[in-house]
């Protein structure tokens, strides 16, 4: 089963008139406000500039596929010398009562344009002594957390992830289980023996605090296609009568993203029931294969309205892109790829 893409192309695209998001309009958060009937992108924006900023930016619709910009100005920014000052990017949002609570990768200093490969380096003090924090010295991704009830005014309340582990792709379910939160990481240091996998995972945790210290996470999903190297966490799962639906992307041996799904058991989501043993969205548009980076699919954001799933993802590390599908469909095709019980599953402090 392949989702079905917006046939007229990118949805969203960069601004070449703003000099912020001239270059890239990409990974965006979603949400669908059923009071007004309008769709919300929440997207990681850049402009042309050496050091590569990267900011995020707000857009809002009423059909799901035309969208426009809510605001002139980044909705927001890096904090200038505080711990997410070198980027704010590919927000995923889910709301607990009056307040949207979005994880956002960031890192200690500005990340230069990675894309190019030509040797350029970030914008990060020279010299740093070997003891130094190791997130200091190698300019290591971790995940802040916002919260705000307008898109207006924010909290800033700390990160979620060790800032000793470059761990982004953080996701958080839309509402508690057994009375916890939980949270899909992909720490890119946790591969070997000790961990249960070679290649970077999505591990699962539970906890009663979102800033909780000690942290217990137990591996959910490892590679194991042949279109699958390494994988990590999407959009935020939706429930379904059949389990947690997720999605997740799959960097293949060719270094393209595409997009597998699971299903979750319902009451203890660190058990994978079921999962497709093909994408369901691989990247074959020029949106997704002409930009930043080559054959990029990767969604961070998915509502569902009247029983439709949509999808919006990155492409090419530049754009927005849309898919869709109707949710008991896609809960349908999972139901005939039952996972084999595994056993425990190895869980790390």
């Amino acid at each position: 089963m392949q989702l079905e893409k917006h046939a007229g192309g990118a949805v969203f695209s960069p601004n070449p008139d703003r000099g912020w998001e001239s270059l890239v309009s990409t990974n965006p958060g979603a949400w669908y406000d059923e009071a007004t009937g309008t769709f919300y992108l929440v997207y990681r924006a850049a402009g042309e500039d050496r050091e590569h900023t990267i900011r995020l930016g707000l857009a809002s619709g009423s059909d799901g596929v035309s969208f426009e910009r809510v605001s002139e100005r980044p909705l927001f920014e890096p904090s200038p010398g505080d711990w997410d000052f070198g980027s704010v990017e590919d927000p995923r949002i889910v709301k607990f009562g009056d307040y949207y609570f979005g994880t956002y990768a960031t890192r200690p200093f500005k990340p230069g344009r990675y894309w190019e490969k030509t040797g350029n380096v970030p914008e990060f003090p020279r010299g740093l002594p070997e003891e130094a924090p190791a997130s200091l010295r190698a300019n290591k991704t971790r995940t802040g957390l916002f919260l705000t009830r307008d898109f207006k005014d924010f909290l800033r309340p700390g990160y979620l992830t060790d800032p000793s582990c470059d761990d982004r792709d953080v996701v958080i379910f839309p509402e508690k289980v057994g009375g916890k939160f939980v949270l899909l990481h992909r720490p890119m240091e946790w591969t070997g023996p000790a961990y249960g996998c070679a290649q970077p995972s999505i591990w699962i945790e539970k906890t009663e605090d979102l800033l909780a210290s000690r942290r217990r996470l137990t591996l959910l999903l490892t590679a194991e296609r042949d279109w699958e190297v390494k994988v990590g966490g999407a959009s935020p799962p939706l429930r379904t009568d059949e389990g947690w639906l997720a999605l997740y992307h799959a960097v293949g041996p060719d270094g393209h993203y595409r997009v597998g799904a699971v299903l979750l058991d319902a009451e203890r989501p660190e058990i994978v029931t079921h999962r497709s043993p093909e994408p369901i969205l691989v990247p074959d548009r020029d949106y997704e294969c002409e930009g930043l980076y080559e054959g990029i699919c990767f969604p961070c954001g998915n509502v569902v309205v009247d029983g439709r799933l949509y999808v919006y993802y990155g492409g090419a590390d530049q754009y927005i892109g849309l898919a869709t599908c109707e949710l008991g469909s896609l809960v349908e095709h999972l139901l005939g790829f039952p996972v084999p019980s595994g056993g425990e599953r190895r869980s790390i402090y």
